[in-house]
């Protein structure tokens, strides 16, 4: 009898979490979808239309293109975190529910706050700039308390999960927004051309930064 109440025990758990990865999953698919919708050709009258207006109106999605590239990226980053984070979760809590929750709030609001900042962003107003990096900070806040509340061993929410690697892409998670935060304050303090040209060079920085992580996690052949 014992036995059969903690097979239905872990069954349960086993469908709760995987509910919630679900879920979680279906959220950063529509937000990425979400990202492509503000991407519409301005319409110009049948008779007017010319190979010249045509481009004119292309040309004046390229703050929005750009926007939503960088936008689509940060999320995708996000989501392998997420993904590899709860590879290793075989357990839950009402509190990792919430936090998984609040962190993924902050995942819808990025359609928004990428809309508001590439319609505006070359015009050099700051509030555009403010809202869409303090986005990205939250995301990036919320993904570290996520992956300090999992990998604490104290909460016997996950399994296999080294230490170094959950260092790793704890780093990770907090890296990005700390990039768009310094890029925020180059952009309202110093110069705002210089700030944007930013965002080219997160893969780049990050790299460099988790560089020694990876390279201890390769000596020690724990995969990552």
């Amino acid at each position: 009898m014992t036995n059969m109440y903690h097979l239905q025990n872990e069954l349960k758990k086993e469908f709760q979490l995987e509910r919630m990865i679900l879920f979680s999953d279906a959220v950063f698919a529509i937000a990425i979808t979400l990202l492509v919708i503000e991407l519409k050709i301005r319409e110009i009258p049948r008779p007017l239309v010319t190979e010249t207006r045509l481009m004119e109106s292309l040309a004046t999605l390229i703050p929005k293109i750009v926007g939503f590239l960088i936008s689509f990226f940060i999320i995708g980053l996000f989501w392998t975190i997420h993904h590899r984070m709860f590879g290793y979760v075989v357990n839950y809590t009402p509190k990792l529910l919430w936090l998984n929750l609040i962190f993924l709030l902050f995942v819808v609001t990025m359609p928004f706050s990428t809309s508001f900042y590439s319609e505006y962003i070359y015009n050099l107003l700051k509030s555009s700039i403010v809202v869409y990096v303090t986005n990205i900070c939250l995301l990036g806040i919320m993904n570290s308390f996520l992956w300090h509340y999992i990998s604490n061993p104290k909460n016997n929410l996950c399994e296999g999960l080294h230490p170094l690697v959950a260092k790793y892409f704890l780093v990770h998670a907090i890296v990005m927004p700390l990039i768009f935060l310094a890029m925020g304050l180059v952009y309202v303090f110093i110069e705002p051309r210089i700030a944007l040209w930013i965002p080219p060079f997160v893969p780049f920085i990050l790299r460099a930064v988790t560089a020694k992580y990876r390279r201890r996690l390769k000596k020690l052949h724990i995969p990552f």
